[in-house]
């Protein structure tokens, strides 16, 4: 099956000229960020997301939900390849957030992207759900830096013992560059996707079993929620934070603030 790329680039408010470009590559991977939120609702209700195109499409695109990094970035990749670019599949180890010292395992999906006729490859992702995910991709050269604005980026190597090198992404947190994930350039396929995604969505110890995560972004604002707690962070650095009242109110404001709609009767797991 391909993707109905007329349904896809309407869920995203993207219009242009279809042809494999850099130009299209930013716009089209920063109209996804924009409009398709980050959700983790089918692991945390209990269930593996089908990472298929045809579901894909039916919950991301024509459905008001959206998904974590495997279901955006496969189906990225799905309109990408269409539109002629070269894509190979990459897998990262999250650090942000981790102690010094723990070593996570390669769970995240990420993509190089290859445009006719330049030199440098580029790094997408438009399923990282994090405050630090790139808006637009960035090339994949050492030391590069992208302002993808608000956000800024870098990618750096990092120490590593392996035979490949170790790339770093981080992001700008106003000061300070801090460290989001690291990964090779080694490809990885679907099958591969398929065994992290059922252990990332059916491991009773994953953080996307425990609670609700969601993350939208808008022009001018993202917003996150965790559990019960809802951030806004504008584009100048301003944050509010406040703890939804009951579940209740959590799936009111998935649907009202975040364009996430589950179906009536649904119970959030205590």
């Amino acid at each position: 099956m391909t993707l109905d790329l007329d349904a896809y680039f309407a869920r995203i408010g993207w219009s242009g000229e279809r042809r494999p470009t850099v130009e299209v590559l930013r716009s089209v991977h920063r109209a996804h960020m924009l409009g398709i939120p980050f959700e983790n609702l089918e692991p945390l209700l209990g269930s593996a997301p089908s990472l298929a195109l045809p579901d894909l499409e039916r919950k991301l695109v024509r459905g008001e939900r959206g998904g974590y990094c495997y279901e955006h970035n496969t189906l990225l990749t799905a309109a990408l390849t269409q539109l002629g670019f070269q894509v190979t599949l990459l897998t990262a180890r999250v650090v942000v957030g981790a102690a010094p010292g723990d070593i996570r395992p390669r769970t995240h999906m990420l993509m190089r992207v290859d445009v006719e006729g330049e030199t440098d490859p580029w790094l997408a992702d438009v399923g990282f759900g994090s405050h630090g995910a790139l808006l637009e991709p960035i090339p994949l050269v050492v030391d590069t830096e992208l302002l993808d604005t608000p956000r800024r980026h870098r990618l750096v190597h990092a120490p590593h013992d392996g035979p490949l090198e170790m790339w770093e992404l981080q992001a700008d947190k106003g000061g300070y560059w801090e460290p989001q994930y690291e990964f090779t350039l080694e490809p990885f396929e679907a099958p591969d996707y398929e065994v992290i995604n059922w252990h990332i969505a059916t491991n009773p110890r994953s953080p996307f079993r425990q609670a609700v995560y969601a993350q939208r972004t808008l022009p001018g604002l993202h917003r996150a929620l965790s559990g019960r707690t809802l951030v806004e962070t504008a584009d100048d650095g301003t944050v509010a934070e406040r703890e939804l009242s009951d579940d209740a109110e959590v799936l009111r404001v998935l649907a009202e603030d975040f364009g996430v709609r589950l179906p009536e009767g649904t119970v959030l797991p205590g």
